[in-house]
Order: structure tokens, then sequence, then C-alpha cells
């Protein structure tokens, strides 16, 4: 996954990590995207507490698989993308 509508190679800025975060999250983006996010994120502190949040939450919830509410994993995945869509 690119991040739309940039071709300069230096870090992310806030509004392309936001776009991407969760994808970054997921390990599901390009080496290219990967390593703009990683930069940005050594270097924004806003955005780096934003990723260890999320980053937390998801390891906490794979540790709880087997025992989550599949419907209250599904509103905690749309309140994230919610919440990434009015910080955009």
């Amino acid at each position: 996954m690119r991040i739309p509508g940039r071709r300069r190679q230096g870090p992310a800025s806030c509004r392309e990590v936001g776009r991407v975060l969760q994808s970054y999250l997921d390990g599901v983006v390009d080496d290219t995207t990967a390593r703009r996010v990683a930069e940005h994120l050594e270097e924004c502190r806003r955005c780096g507490l934003e990723y260890e949040t999320y980053h937390t939450i998801k390891q906490a919830l794979a540790r709880r698989r087997d025992r989550v509410d599949p419907d209250a994993l599904a509103r905690l995945r749309d309140f994230g993308r919610h919440l990434l869509e009015d910080g955009a």
C-alpha cells in the first residue's frame, strides 16, 4: 500500500500516517511506506503515542482473542477508523 498522492521519499506527514497507521500496524504496507511511517513515528511524539496506544490495544486483543466478543471487536475497529477519519 502506498501513501496516496505522495512521491517523495522522506518521512511521511501526520496526515499520511493517520491514513495508513492501521495497515502499518497490521504489516500490510509496502516497504517504502513502512520506512516512511517508521521515520515519522521516530520524530513525531503525537503520532508515536497514537501508534503505541493502538499497538498496545492490538497486543491485548491478540492475547484475549478467544474471549473477545466479535461484536465488541468490530465496534472497537469502527471506533478506531472513526478517530482516524476525524483526525485527518
